[in-house]
């Protein structure tokens, strides 16, 4: 029997992250992330699984706080992965017996939160689990946290990612009667901060080298730069990895491709420019050449990423192998129930091709370039989401093992093969074609009712326009009201993801509307930059050409219109609500409403961000931000408008939020301002359970109140 969606349903979501594959192929490792029993946090654990599906995963690691980023060494023989189990051992806590684990339960830790997240610098470390049969062992005691790590070849060494300066934390000493230590933070640079993380400028990451046998520690580089990414090249003789070694690193957005001797020396930047942004290191099988994924700006803010190869000498210029494809690679698709990072470029074992991921109409797919030619073709698919791909292989056909969604069945393992390089003419895979290895909610969400999409295309100034509409049911031989979701970036993008805001606002009897307007990525550079120095008119005209068109065709109320959307679709809410009086109820969520604050605050704070956005500064242009900043046209307002923030958002402080709701409560219209205590500007993707879940219940019932209610006054608190 089916049942409608509801908002504590995030309670009990498990997702799949970070998938590795054995040495041989024939296992994967992932990491199962889910909340806590008492949803103020989540718990993460790795989990086994055979590639071929011939058995079920099962959990690897107890995951009572934080398991994470297993990596295989390459002789198979141990497993190294990121934990914070040292403290629950400090604590008291016990591992749980078969039982507790087949129940869920949780160790009776004694620490306040289950991801560690409030534990001291120091409680993250790397931990061995012997693959022949033994307990996990820890590596390393540093006094900072450990955040990646990177086999060497031959399985002795390991490259690590720490904040640390020293492998013992220094010594403060303090008599009775001595006044407090001093606390006062004195900055001389920007980008100090960063949203989620707070303040950074401290312990920049650098990398350190530490021998599987005994623990000994040694750090690699040294300076203010962020040295992260390691990747070890085939030989064992030199690491490359990401880093901004140039002057004034926080007045540029440059991530240099950088190369260090394993021993120790000089590090050597490889790719030249003066403005260039290159990630995700990954050596080719012959240590020749070097694949990244990056760009050099040339479009500012949204410049499209590449995959780019260069030779592992200084001051390359590289080749850019896709740069006729015009995808974007590794872009960030939108979902409320998982984020997966970038995974970089995947070498095939022979060298000759490099597999990576990028979206094409809405879907997010794999793709493959030949190094010889820089020819790409499509390796995948199907409405879908298909990302975190990791491949094996040494014969004419690879595996593939990813994590894929789509817009109505949550994240799983699956696993398929694709054709090798010689077969020139082979076809993309199909969902169908790809095995199942998880089923991570199956159980759990077992009869829950989701609504399909319907995908829709329009057009607006000779600009094709994605969209997608769910249809809430008619009711008393009324079409129901429609919501616009409008996503954040601006350079990011909807496609066939689930949602849980949609579904949950259809079963309310509202429908959907989503569609990613210009500045939107995965349809090109020139679509991606279509919105430059242009974030309100021409975006709006976007979306609202398909709100009438749905209007048109009598599948939504034209009196019963909203609109939400979060981060810059914060922004653009507050735009379209001040430049049109069609909408009855509306949600910010998290928004930028002064332009001028926003360049010079928060992590954003500086020259760079409007700089690549609106080629301007507040100081160069103030008429330009005061014209693009929905402040300016807050008297316009008159929606009933419920603004969301949380208070620990550095991307876009809470003072934006502020800002506006002072306006419009001085003016006395609808509104209302939620503070949410405790969260980034993640919230609605990563952030703590129990709030996730609030924030869902207070959009869905906001529109509720004001667009099937028909209520004209502001909801109960």
């Amino acid at each position: 029997m089916s049942k409608m969606p509801s908002a504590s349903d995030l309670a009990s979501l498990r997702v799949p992250t970070d998938v590795r594959l054995s040495p041989d192929g024939r296992q994967a490792c992932f990491v199962v992330k889910e909340s806590a029993p008492d949803q103020t946090g989540y718990r993460t654990a790795l989990w086994l699984v055979p590639t071929d599906g011939s058995e079920a995963p099962r959990r690897l690691t107890l995951g009572a706080n934080h398991d994470a980023a297993p990596r295989w060494s390459p002789d198979g023989k141990w497993l190294a992965f990121l934990s914070d189990r040292g403290a629950v051992l400090r604590k008291g806590g016990a591992p749980r017996d078969a039982e507790d684990m087949k129940r869920g339960a949780a160790p009776a830790t004694g620490l306040k939160d289950p991801v560690g997240r409030d534990l001291p610098q120091g409680t993250v470390q790397v931990w061995l689990l012997p693959l022949a049969g033994g307990e996990a062992q820890p590596l390393t005691d540093l006094p900072q946290d450990v955040g990646s790590l990177a086999w060497s070849p031959d399985s002795s060494r390991l490259c690590i990612v720490s904040g640390a300066t020293s492998r013992k934390p220094a010594e403060v000493k303090a008599d009775a009667g001595d006044p407090p230590r001093r606390d006062v933070r004195l900055i001389d640079e920007l980008g100090y901060q960063l949203n989620g993380a707070g303040f950074i400028y401290e312990n920049p990451p650098k990398l350190w080298i530490v021998d599987v046998d005994g623990g000994a520690a040694r750090r690699l580089t040294s300076g203010r730069s962020a040295d992260e990414q390691p990747a070890w090249s085939p030989d064992g003789e030199r690491i490359a990895y990401v880093s901004n070694r140039g002057s004034n690193p926080d007045l540029a957005w440059r991530a240099d491709l950088t190369v260090i001797d394993a021993e120790g020396g000089k590090p050597v930047r490889v790719s030249a420019g003066s403005e260039r942004v290159f990630t995700h290191p990954a050596w080719s099988p012959d240590g020749k050449r070097i694949a990244t994924v990056g760009h050099r700006l040339e479009s500012g803010n949204p410049t499209r990423e590449d995959v780019h190869v260069f030779r592992p000498r200084a001051d390359q210029s590289g080749k850019n192998l896709t740069a006729d494809a015009d995808l974007f690679v590794d872009a960030a698709m939108n979902s409320d129930l998982y984020s997966p990072a970038g995974t970089g470029p995947l070498w095939a074992p022979d060298g000759e091709s490099i597999l990576f991921n990028a979206p094409v109409d809405g879907s997010f797919e794999l793709w493959r370039t030949r190094l010889a030619d820089g020819r790409v073709e499509r390796l995948t698919k199907g409405q879908h989401m298909l990302v975190s791909p990791r491949i094996a292989g040494t014969g004419s056909d690879l595996r593939v093992v990813a994590v894929r969604g789509t817009a109505t069945t949550p994240p799983d393992l699956v696993s398929f093969k694709v054709a090798g390089l010689k077969k020139t003419a082979a076809k993309p895979v199909k969902p169908k074609a790809m095995r199942t290895l998880s089923d991570l909610m199956g159980e759990v969400w077992k009869g829950i009712k989701l609504v399909e999409p319907q995908e829709r295309w329009h057009k607006v100034d000779g600009r094709k326009i994605q969209s997608w509409f769910y249809e809430a049911p008619i009711r008393r031989g009324q079409p129901a009201p429609l919501v616009a979701e409008i996503h954040g970036g601006p350079a990011t993008l909807y496609g066939f993801s689930l949602m849980w805001e949609w579904q949950l606002l259809v079963a309310a009897g509202v429908s959907v509307y989503a569609c990613n307007p210009r500045g939107s990525t995965g349809y090109g550079q020139d679509f991606a930059v279509g919105n430059f120095r242009d974030w309100g008119e021409g975006p709006q005209a976007d979306i609202e050409a398909g709100i009438d068109a749905i209007v048109a065709e009598g599948k939504a109320d034209p009196d019963r219109l909203g609109v939400t959307g979060g981060s810059y679709g914060g922004y653009l809410t507050a735009w379209m609500i001040s430049h049109a009086d069609r909408y009855k109820a509306a949600v910010a969520c998290r928004g930028v409403y002064d332009m001028t604050a926003e360049m010079l605050s928060g992590d954003l704070g500086g020259p760079l961000f409007g700089h690549y956005e609106l080629d301007a500064q507040p100081w160069t242009d103030p008429e330009l931000y005061r014209r693009l900043s929905p402040l300016t046209y807050a008297t316009e307002i008159r929606t009933p408008l419920l603004i969301q923030h949380a208070e620990q958002d550095l991307r876009c402080p809470i003072t934006q939020a502020e800002q506006l709701f002072s306006v419009l409560r001085s003016l006395r219209r609808p509104v209302r301002l939620m503070r949410t205590p405790g969260e980034s500007h993640e919230l609605t993707r990563s952030g703590t359970p129990f709030r996730r879940i609030e924030n869902l219940e207070r959009i869905r019932d906001w529109f509720a109140h004001y667009l099937v209610d028909g209520a004209r006054t502001l909801p109960r608190t």
